[in-house]
């Protein structure tokens, strides 16, 4: 799936590039690197986009957001954000 912050388009794949490649993603999320190269092909589980994405803010020095990957319900998960 594709994500488009800043009128930019990012694939997931290039998200999990962001952060440091499949092994690293792997480690981060406690799953098999089998697991994050399946998520390469078929999208980054809700789920595992919300517990990836303050690491993705901060890797991507500010270019990939929170509130931008999840423009309607950012706000429900860090409202420490407001």
């Amino acid at each position: 799936m594709n994500k488009t912050v800043n009128n930019l388009t990012f694939s997931d794949s290039m998200l999990i590039d962001l952060l440091g490649g499949t092994n690293k993603v792997a480690k981060m999320c406690q799953v098999a690197p089998a697991a994050v190269a399946q998520w390469r092909l078929r999208g980054l589980p809700h789920g595992q986009l919300i517990f990836l994405a303050a690491r993705l803010e901060k890797e991507s020095h500010g270019l990939v957001t929170r509130k931008d990957l999840f423009p309607k319900t950012w706000d429900l998960v860090w409202p420490e954000l407001q």
